[in-house]
């Protein structure tokens, strides 16, 4: 049960009924434990919309509302928040309801919703490298945790694989035979080609050549980009499989398939009284945006020589997401710089009628990743960061702090440990950022076992499951009882899981799973310290509701990093 959205919805219609109008009752959980458990801040703008004294409309509220199943205490604070104790045969109810099921306490959405989310899309004229992680995890946690929640999750693989740059790797093909192993290393295939596209015109004319053949349906040629793509493809299913993100094959929709619409969709804005020229050009005049001139924008579908743009590649993507997928939400997770792009085709889209206006369209922006002097994360020789070679490192530095802390770990079970830790700690470090803000990558702070890190947390997890080891075949679970104060502080915390998940369905912001996490763990190592579990003078019902408590926090760290796309260890 989300606790928050129950005391919302209880206590919202009382403060609605008495403003005479639609208000929230914002309800949040309590900065300190002496405010209560939680805190509801509505009455003050319901009173200030009433005219009327807010701490006087708060005392109202206490008279009308009826919150007695769940509250010990409502108090009026302040100029009229209002201070709530839950009730604690309450909370260890609902604990035990918690404990029952994989969802733990997670309600699954009232009214399942089709939801695309459009992520990592690579160009596949290179290698992937640094500046697809953050599209690729976010991604992946949102489709995870909307899964989780109910959703029909389509995910999709936007992949640039069209355009004037396949004309170049193709025409290089075939000057160096068309062999599978000259591509074996993409980065310096793209370089070798791009040198000659640059020195040689006759090169770069044919190439020009080779994109119309390509875009007119030559069989050779399509037969050669094919191929280029597989092995490209190939490449992305290698950086997917280790860094253990949901893509396959199957969810790749790249710019190509979308080719034979562009046309139609020129026709179909002209058809809707959209379709402009300027200069040749084919396009939107938007008057939400401007210029320079302060002139209304000017958005080309297509080109004077009659080629098309990303606008309309991503106009006939939305078309064909909600018009044959059905999809009710899209999520687009590309980086920030985008936000315009995506704000002026996302209104185009829905004034020519390509997205119904039930269709939530979602730009899910994120910054950059930086290195520690600032600029955008580089090699040490100012190149670009293949992703391979990233998620190497972070495996290396996994299995030395691994060594470090136990070298008599065998081969074997160092590669596991380093390959989890590595792995997880590198995508954390990222979810556990605002995704809007630019972050600065440190090794050193990422792998640590201290503060908010992935091997913090994987420790915590093991570090709990090995207490059931010690107990062996005295570790029944009981009933939770909450009769010490970290015990409650616990159980509250728990407690909390639905309404992080709910925030990051909503928001898209998987940071505050990650910050839920983070305190969690806090809260059970402030409660491992003060109630003893397995100590000969334990009481057995005390020992049996404790191990209770700490099983149904491992599962929520399991559960919680899973959807996070992060695994758990049971020893480390």
């Amino acid at each position: 049960m989300n606790i928050r959205t129950l005391l919302d919805q209880r206590l919202g219609e009382v403060i609605s009924a008495i403003a005479g109008e639609p208000c929230d009752a914002l309800v949040n959980v309590s900065s300190k434990p002496q405010f209560g458990d939680y805190q509801a801040n509505g009455c003050m703008a319901a009173a200030k919309r009433a005219k009327t004294n807010p701490r006087a409309f708060a005392e109202e509220v206490l008279k009308k509302i009826d919150l007695s199943d769940i509250a010990d205490s409502l108090e009026i604070a302040g100029p009229g928040f209002i201070n709530i104790i839950l009730r604690q045969d309450f909370l260890e109810a609902q604990l035990a309801t918690m404990a029952t099921t994989d969802a733990l306490g997670c309600e699954l959405a009232g009214e399942a919703q089709t939801v695309v989310v459009d992520f990592s899309s690579p160009n596949l004229a290179k290698e992937m490298h640094v500046g697809h992680l953050r599209s690729t995890i976010i991604g992946d946690a949102l489709g995870r945790v909307l899964e989780f929640l109910g959703h029909s999750v389509i995910r999709q693989n936007h992949v640039g694989d069209w355009g004037t740059q396949f004309g170049m790797l193709l025409n290089y093909m075939n000057e160096t035979g068309g062999e599978t192993t000259t591509l074996a290393n993409l980065e310096e295939f793209y370089r070798a080609s791009k040198q000659r596209f640059d020195e040689d015109e006759a090169f770069a004319t044919t190439s020009r050549e080779m994109v119309v053949k390509l875009q007119s349906g030559d069989a050779d040629c399509k037969a050669a980009w094919q191929q280029f793509l597989d092995i490209s493809l190939g490449h992305c299913q290698t950086a997917y499989d280790r860094l253990g993100v949901k893509l396959t094959k199957d969810d790749v929709r790249g710019e190509s398939f979308y080719n034979d619409d562009l046309p139609i969709v020129v026709k179909d804005l002209d058809t809707a009284g959209l379709l402009k020229e300027s200069d040749g050009a084919r396009g939107v005049f938007l008057d939400e945006y401007r210029n320079k001139d302060d002139e209304p924008l000017f958005v080309i579908v297509q080109k004077s020589d009659g080629g098309y743009l990303y606008a309309t590649t991503d106009l006939a993507a939305m078309r064909f997401r909600t018009g044959e997928i059905n999809a009710q939400r899209i999520l687009y997770v590309t980086d920030s710089r985008q936000g315009d792009h995506f704000a002026q085709v996302f209104l185009i889209a829905q004034r020519a009628g390509f997205v119904p206006e039930h269709v939530s369209l979602e730009h899910v922006p994120f910054g950059m990743m930086l290195g520690d002097d600032g600029k955008p994360f580089k090699t040490r020789a100012g190149g670009t960061v293949k992703l391979m070679d990233l998620l190497d490192e972070a495996t290396t530095r996994a299995g030395d702090l691994v060594t470090s802390k136990n070298p008599g770990i065998t081969d074997e079970a160092r590669e596991t440990i380093a390959a989890i830790v590595g792995i997880g700690a590198l995508k954390y470090a990222d979810l556990s950022q605002n995704r809007a803000s630019d972050y600065v990558f440190a090794w050193d702070k990422m792998i640590s076992l201290d503060g908010n890190t992935a091997p913090y947390m994987q420790y915590a997890y093991a570090r709990i499951r090995s207490i059931f080891r010690k107990a062996a075949s005295n570790a029944d679970l009981g009933a939770i009882v909450l009769g010490e104060p970290q015990e409650r502080a616990l159980g509250n915390k728990l407690l909390q899981f639905a309404e992080a998940v709910d925030a990051v369905a909503r928001s898209a912001m998987p940071n505050v799973l990650c910050s839920y996490l983070f305190e969690l763990a806090g809260a059970y190592m402030s409660f491992y310290e003060s109630c003893p579990v397995l100590k000969d003078d334990v009481a057995p019902e005390t020992r049996a509701s404790r191990l209770a408590l700490c099983d149904l926090v491992a599962r929520t760290i399991q559960t919680g990093l899973g959807l996070l796309g992060i695994e758990t260890l049971e020893q480390m």
